[in-house]
């Protein structure tokens, strides 16, 4: 069999093993060490198997996701998530239609030390969605805005997405940061902007608060203190060079730490959940990376990636087109799977092909992670809507998707604006030294 049919194999089985139900991680080491079995034996496929769990889970850079995600926790169970919120809901919850843009803002606040979008989804639901309900805001509206919101969880840095990515195609987390800065406040405006439009047109969709007073305003802007601290303490000291990505990750979680402390929020029990679920959530990453890599290795040990790159760049096409085929295949692919699974899977066969065509690749981490936004929102799986259905129960699935049209034409024409003005992302990361 030759090395292109054992590649082609390979994929098969992948692909068969998912179907089956069978775990990303465990179902990318099966179909890497097969594949590497037909194509080079026995000896090989094994030794794979041996060094590459050991060897990518003991790097030092590794640190960096457990990290992030701890300092997410923590963030949470400090309570930084209510005060952003809350800020929010002062400043804008007399204008129609303030509380669901408030609650845009306190999901872009809350992304800026989290890193996670289903965990900025469901926590901003559990504090947002009763105050817009009381207010009787529309339910489709509240929802849609939530779960468009809580994408900004893999866009605005910390996030995850980008830890994926860079792992994936060996790119800087600093950089990618940084180049989710602007991109990450220029797509909460135009949603925040998609609700003023909605709710101009049909003013019965949301009513308003009451007025906050002069000194309620002052004291919800005093309240987010923690939250820009944080985040302008760990994204400053990346941008400043005083910390590494790895290190920031490490500053990050002891900045939480102490600011629940500090705060008298972050209690003993409080802090041993954030410490459980961060392992929990680790444990799945990291087997997801070590299935990754494995899968990665017979890949490249088949030449099917090479293959399709020179095949993608002959063809007779602006390379536009071909990256317009690209995102429509990573939107799809993230409407039926999980972000961080899917990235895992296909970037290994995509990347190279990027490259071959001269994107940047900053640029095309940060196109990734929005498209990989509509996937969070959109059927069949819609992970963020899922999460918020889990919190509002009353709330059918299909009001949920309902709301979130809007938001989804919204990611399209920002998208359209990356792609045309790539500087929007790579402002910031070209002035990193």
């Amino acid at each position: 069999m030759s090395l292109l049919a054992c590649g082609l194999v390979g994929i098969a089985l992948l692909i068969l093993f998912l179907v089956m139900g069978i775990p990303v991680g465990i179902s990318m080491i099966a179909a890497g060490l097969i594949g590497t079995v037909l194509a080079s034996g026995l000896d090989v496929g094994l030794s794979i198997v041996q060094l590459v769990p050991f060897g990518k889970t003991a790097d030092f850079t590794m640190l960096v996701v457990p990290l992030f995600l701890l300092m997410g926790e923590l963030a949470f169970r400090a309570g930084l998530s209510d005060e952003a919120y809350y800020a929010g809901q002062k400043f804008l919850g007399h204008v129609r239609g303030g509380l669901v843009m408030a609650t845009i803002g306190g999901c872009a606040a809350f992304a800026s030390v989290c890193g996670s979008s289903l965990a900025t989804a469901v926590t901003m639901s559990r504090i947002a969605l009763p105050e817009m309900i009381k207010y009787k805001t529309d339910k489709a509206l509240a929802t849609g805005a939530l779960a468009a919101g809580g994408t900004l969880g893999i866009l605005i840095p910390p996030s995850v997405g980008f830890i994926v990515y860079a792992i994936i195609t060996e790119q800087s987390i600093g950089k990618l940061f940084l180049a989710g800065v602007f991109p990450g406040v220029m797509l909460a405006t135009l949603f925040i902007l998609t609700i003023f439009i909605l709710v101009r047109f049909n003013p019965s969709l949301s009513a308003v608060s009451t007025r906050a007073s002069a000194r309620e305003i002052l004291r919800a802007a005093f309240k987010v203190w923690a939250v820009v601290f944080l985040f302008l303490f760990v994204i400053g000291g990346i941008y400043l060079g005083i910390f590494s990505p790895t290190e920031a990750a490490g500053m990050g979680a002891v900045g939480a730490f102490f600011l629940g402390l500090f705060k008298k929020k972050l209690t003993w029990p409080k802090f041993w959940e954030s410490l459980r679920a961060t392992v929990g959530t680790v444990g799945m990453i990291f087997l997801i990376i070590i299935g990754a890599f494995v899968f990665s290795r017979f890949l490249a040990l088949t030449q099917l990636t090479q293959e399709m790159s020179s095949f993608m760049v002959s063809l007779p096409v602006n390379r536009y087109v071909i990256l317009a085929g690209v995102l429509i295949f990573f939107a799809a692919i993230g409407c039926i799977m999980e972000i961080i699974a899917s990235m895992f899977i296909t970037l290994p066969i995509i990347f190279p092909v990027i490259e071959a065509l001269g994107f940047d690749p900053i640029w095309f981490g940060v196109i990734i992670v929005v498209v990989m936004e509509m996937g969070l929102i959109t059927p069949p799986v819609g992970l963020n809507v899922f999460g918020i259905a889990g919190v509002a129960k009353d709330i059918p699935m299909v009001t949920i998707f309902r709301g979130i049209i809007p938001f989804v034409g919204t990611i399209v024409f920002f998208l359209i604006i990356l792609i045309l003005f790539p500087q929007i992302a790579l402002f910031l990361p070209n002035m990193l030294k």
